[in-house]
């Protein structure tokens, strides 16, 4: 399927210049020293899928000054995401989740360029769905089919990449961790990507696969009566809280950062 990139943000060059984006993003330096912060006001990021864990990446991602921030998911706003996706309102239900969370973020952030594509990602279409290069991806999308695409293009890639778990039916936000593929636990959804990625040649045997995740150490909570539920990020059959999903959302945001830093020689000590 073609990819449809929409139009990016309308933060024109007077918008942008009429932020003091220093002020804005001053915080940032003073953590990250000059580098860090240059760093990371040129990244460009990737993210898959902008539910209830991605779309808080994706601001948490503006919210620290990135140049450019690519947003690709299919799905529209509904009322059932309200309680969830940070983009998710009254007034966006009906929208498209990319649309609704690129409006939002132009008033953060007003000098990123935010591309959103309608699309779901599959094997046949990664990476060509992205209308420019990248420096990061955050998967947080919920068919394994799309993160098994995204896993292998990274590991052969090079590019700094995490992947998000299963956060239905997690209720501790301080469960929240992140590793190494092969040492999650608690997760069937990883455990899955994992299981294909080493049928797919990946090293067994709890050797690395060099693939970043965020995960919970929580066991997951069935919901109370007769319901549906397939291990996976869909909240539609497991129960879902914002303060768990928001937490998977800035972790996996955090763990894109960190690996830019690290990637740059001067930084790599401080934050590998």
């Amino acid at each position: 399927m073609t990819a449809r990139p929409l139009p990016t943000a309308a933060v024109g060059d007077a918008a942008a210049d009429e932020a003091d984006l220093e002020r804005r993003f001053g915080g940032l330096r003073r953590l990250y020293g000059d580098e860090g912060y240059r760093v990371l006001r040129a990244a460009r990021v990737a993210v898959v899928g902008v539910g209830g864990v991605g779309s808080w990446a994706a601001e948490a991602l503006a919210r620290s000054g990135v140049a450019e921030l690519t947003l690709i998911d299919l799905d529209h706003v509904s009322e059932s995401n309200i309680h969830r996706q940070v983009q998710a309102v009254g007034a966006t239900v009906g929208q498209a989740k990319v649309l609704a969370l690129q409006a939002r973020l132009a008033d953060i952030h007003p000098g990123c360029a935010v591309h959103a594509v309608e699309e779901f990602v599959d094997a046949t279409n990664w990476p060509q769905l992205l209308p420019r290069p990248v420096d990061a991806v955050v998967d947080a999308c919920d068919q394994i089919g799309a993160k098994l695409a995204l896993a292998t293009w990274a590991r052969h890639s090079g590019v700094p990449f995490v992947t998000v778990g299963a956060a239905g039916g997690k209720t501790l936000a301080q469960a929240v961790a992140v590793d190494d593929l092969a040492h999650a636990t608690h997760d069937p959804l990883l455990a899955s990507l994992r299981q294909k990625l080493r049928r797919a040649g990946a090293p067994r045997g709890g050797v690395p696969l060099g693939v970043r995740c965020v995960y919970s150490k929580e066991t997951v909570h069935r919901p109370e009566g007769a319901c549906d539920v397939d291990g996976s990020l869909n909240c539609a059959g497991y129960g879902s809280t914002v303060t768990v999903t928001a937490t998977f959302g800035l972790v996996a945001a955090g763990e894109a950062m960190r690996q830019l830093l690290a990637a740059v020689p001067a930084l790599r000590q401080r934050w590998l």
